[in-house]
């Protein structure tokens, strides 16, 4: 039986500090992103938190989970392969689907709250 002990804190500077890795060449120079974990610690489950990141840009070939993230600081914009571009601000929340490839820009400094749905077999 779960109790109130097991509810966790989906924050900016809660649960664990994880800097994501992603392919050599994907990130722009100076590249600085930070993921606060607050539950779901395996990579093949759900799991989520707090984001913080700096301006810059990750090209993403083929996004590895459906992620739902809620800004709550600053400004990113999402561009597709095609060239289109969708920005979202402080307030807004958005899907990003497995399997987007396009460009993900933080425009100015931001923080988010966000889920990642890896894929799961079976």
């Amino acid at each position: 039986m779960k109790t109130v002990a097991d509810i966790r804190v989906l924050a900016v500077g809660h649960g664990t500090a994880v800097v994501p890795e992603w392919e050599p060449g994907a990130a722009s120079p100076g590249w600085v992103e930070t993921e606060w974990r607050g539950f779901g610690a395996e990579e093949m489950r759900p799991y989520g938190g707090g984001w913080e990141g700096q301006p810059g840009s990750l090209r993403l070939d083929d996004y590895p989970y459906d992620e739902v993230c809620v800004m709550l600081t600053g400004m990113v914009a999402l561009v597709d392969h095609t060239g289109a571009r969708r920005e979202f601000g402080a307030g807004e929340a958005f899907w990003v689907p497995r399997g987007f490839s396009g460009t993900w820009e933080t425009v100015e400094p931001s923080t988010k709250i966000f889920v990642a749905l890896p894929a799961t077999d079976g």
